[in-house]
């Protein structure tokens, strides 16, 4: 089973000793997230969701976890992980028994050293399929055995990792008739089933779900989904969620149509998730369109904390960057939270403000307040933390014009940054120096500057004294 590190997220204004030791930062903080911490609001997408009842994810690429930037935001602002290709039977089992399981491996590493759930995805799917399933040939009876053994070995090797699976994919045509697969096409719908019967055997304790997309609103697509798992339910077939994959189009989002449709769905006992939210425009982006965006975004949340079966919100992908949108629909993208520096957007805040936290520069804890005569002000926030390291955001306002900054703070012996974003980092002995990126060097009279890293070692210590161009900051 996966051991979880509890996790606390703990603002620390700069130079103020706001923890009285590790021993009553154990007892207290760890106890809840930011948001339910009186006088406190949530800073990270995380702990907004999670004051609210909710987990908040994102859909991983295995080839960006070298990307420190990228593993920053994705470990630091989400709790809940899906692999966007690494648990798919093609590169999982690309020849008949001969599993590959490294990156999905690699995944529940990733999520277990940043205390976040795996969404498994996906078991069963027309697409992404091996030659030698699609293509084998096989008899129903024979089909039936591969598609067992592929579910029983993939399940039981990540039991105890993998809270969520998507056990079927995609399994309907937008008029609502059966998706023909090599699955239908030999075993008609009764594959379905079976399916989740065998994924239950081998590991009776993860969640075991169904997904679709264009299901979000009541349609022919999403009552055939409806009238098929009220026939599972029927059959005693366990499944326990529907996953409303929601890649959404700018001013085509209905939030009460949502609502509506994920309540009908909960009202028959199961857990409503969204599990691929994106809401694309054309490009390139302005900033009218990147505000309804944000406003589009906020109603998707509104819906899910309007449904209480609603476990959570998942995000395919980290930053436009990562998007698969451009590729698939050219002349549109901007779909994400994230920009493609990986700049926080206008939806990012929008996201963060309906689950009741409080908007700032992708996570940042909000104003640090007037730097008056002082020069500048800081605020140093641990987002998150674990037995074996912590992510920490950094806000620094300045009262003059920068045309470049470099700050400067010391971190406990044994404390070693090992990744960071919006910075260039280094570390001598306990000192680090953060300076601008090459997009970030300008700054104006009264602007902030932020960034954030990652940390080895884990320990519990008080706010360092941040220095901005060789200047001390007094904290917030």
């Amino acid at each position: 089973m996966v051991r979880r590190a509890r996790r606390a997220a703990v603002v620390f204004a700069a130079g103020a000793a706001l923890l009285a030791g590790s021993a009553a930062y154990g007892a207290q903080a760890l106890e809840r997230p930011a948001a339910e911490q009186p006088g406190l609001l949530a800073s990270t997408l995380r702990d907004a969701a999670e004051a609210n009842g909710k987990w908040m994810g994102v859909a991983v690429a295995d080839g960006k976890l070298g990307n420190s930037t990228y593993t920053g935001i994705a470990g630091g602002q989400f709790s809940s992980v899906t692999p966007e290709n690494v648990m798919k039977w093609d590169t999982i089992e690309p020849s008949r028994n001969s599993f590959n399981f490294a990156g999905g491996d690699r995944l529940v590493d990733f999520a277990q050293a940043h205390d976040q759930q795996v969404y498994g995805h996906t078991l069963v799917w027309h697409n992404q399929l091996p030659n030698w399933v699609s293509n084998g040939g096989f008899s129903a009876s024979e089909l039936t055995s591969v598609m067992n053994n592929h579910i029983t070995n993939v399940v039981s090797h990540f039991a105890g990792d993998v809270k969520y699976w998507d056990v079927v994919n995609e399994v309907f045509n937008e008029d609502g008739t059966l998706r023909p697969s090599v699955f239908s096409s030999t075993l008609g719908q009764s594959f379905i089933a079976t399916a989740f019967r065998t994924a239950h055997a081998a590991d009776p304790n993860a969640k075991l779900c169904i997904n679709d997309y264009n299901t979000e609103t009541a349609n022919a697509k999403s009552n055939a989904l409806y009238s098929l798992v009220s026939s599972l339910l029927s059959q005693g077939v366990p499944i326990d969620c529907v996953g409303f994959q929601s890649h959404l189009i700018l001013d085509q989002v209905n939030g009460s149509a949502i609502q509506s449709n994920m309540q009908r769905f909960a009202d028959l006992g199961l857990e409503v998730n969204v599990t691929e939210l994106d809401i694309r425009m054309n490009t390139p982006s302005d900033s009218t369109r990147l505000q309804r965006q944000a406003t589009q975004y906020a109603s998707v949340v509104d819906a899910c904390l309007a449904v209480s079966a609603c476990g959570g919100i998942t995000v395919w992908g980290v930053s436009d960057a990562d998007s698969w949108v451009p590729n698939t629909f050219p002349g549109e993208g901007a779909a994400l939270l994230y920009d493609e520096s990986y700049q926080p957007k206008p939806a990012y805040n929008g996201v963060l403000t309906a689950f009741g936290g409080e908007p700032g520069d992708g996570g940042d804890p909000g104003d640090p307040g007037d730097p008056g005569d002082s020069g500048c002000v800081g605020t140093y926030t641990v987002t998150s933390h674990w037995n074996a390291g912590s992510v920490v955001e950094v806000r620094v306002q300045t009262s003059q014009a920068l045309s470049g900054w470099t700050v400067t703070f010391s971190l406990p012996s044994g404390e070693t940054v090992v990744g960071g974003w919006n910075a260039q980092l280094s570390q001598s002995g306990t000192t680090v120096t953060a300076g601008n990126a090459s997009y970030n060097g300008t700054v104006a009279a009264g602007g902030t500057l932020s960034f954030g890293f990652q940390t080895s070692g884990g320990a519990v210590y008080s706010a360092p004294q941040l220095s901005l161009n060789g200047s001390a900051c007094s904290g917030s």
